[in-house]
């Protein structure tokens, strides 16, 4: 299941729904989702998850949520015979992510002067669609990030007047995602660059804006993040 673990055809074989309910249930509370997270992202319903996670049988087109919704590249990994892991090296596998990972507290998004403010105070921001969205409003998503960007890169040269009609626009942005049952949460996290070319050592402190959409009344009260920044 793992693209680093290997392959050995002899013994490969299509997991059992037991089998399936330990990796499912570490992969999710690898990243501190509640089984009404994982529900939302996938697009299941929170008795499905149950169900998974108690080891009942699951439809191909359940474990194909799941594949997505854990960011897997084959959404038919669940589906294809594979070295079976064991739970040590699930187990392995949770430590290293949550090695390479941090949680941090989120707030839910209320409104676009708020939303503009969190991102006046951050020099950096990363985001994530963490939930199933149609096109129109993946659209809208992209289009709020885009905007927030282009109108901080200029915020300081921007007329009080003209600061009035963005927080309008990005209200906005803001409903059309809440009537498509979507709210937006952020949260800022403190980091120190620092890279090996800079003459000085001195690290540079940062803070990171990280958001993400989620179905409404699914929203997390904290959400995982890579522990390493990395700007491109």
């Amino acid at each position: 299941m793992n693209a680093g673990q290997k392959t050995h055809p002899e013994t490969m074989r299509i997991v059992t729904p037991q089998e399936f309910s330990h990796v499912v249930q570490i992969l999710r509370e690898m990243r501190k989702w509640s089984q009404e997270t994982l529900s939302a992202i996938s697009g299941l319903s929170v008795r499905t998850v149950q169900r998974v996670e108690n080891g009942e049988p699951s439809s191909v087109d359940t474990r194909r949520a799941l594949a997505r919704a854990f960011e897997s590249e084959d959404i038919d990994v669940f589906n294809k015979p594979c070295d079976v892991p064991t739970k040590e090296h699930l187990l392995a596998e949770k430590e290293k992510f949550e090695r390479d990972h941090v949680t941090v507290a989120c707030n839910l998004v209320k409104s676009g002067r708020d939303l503009m403010a969190a991102f006046t105070t951050a020099m950096a921001d990363q985001s994530m669609p963490a939930t199933p969205m149609n096109d129109a409003a993946e659209e809208t998503f992209a289009t709020l990030l885009d905007y927030l960007r282009d109108w901080r890169d200029c915020w300081d040269l921007t007329s009080e007047v003209d600061k009035l009609e963005v927080y309008r626009e990005i209200q906005n942005l803001l409903d059309s995602l809440f009537a498509a049952n979507i709210s937006v949460v952020i949260a800022t996290r403190d980091v120190k660059l620092m890279s090996p070319s800079w003459p000085d050592k001195t690290p540079w402190p940062v803070t990171v804006l990280h958001m993400a959409a989620f179905e409404k009344g699914a929203e997390p009260k904290e959400i995982w993040v890579r522990r390493q920044v990395k700007f491109g």
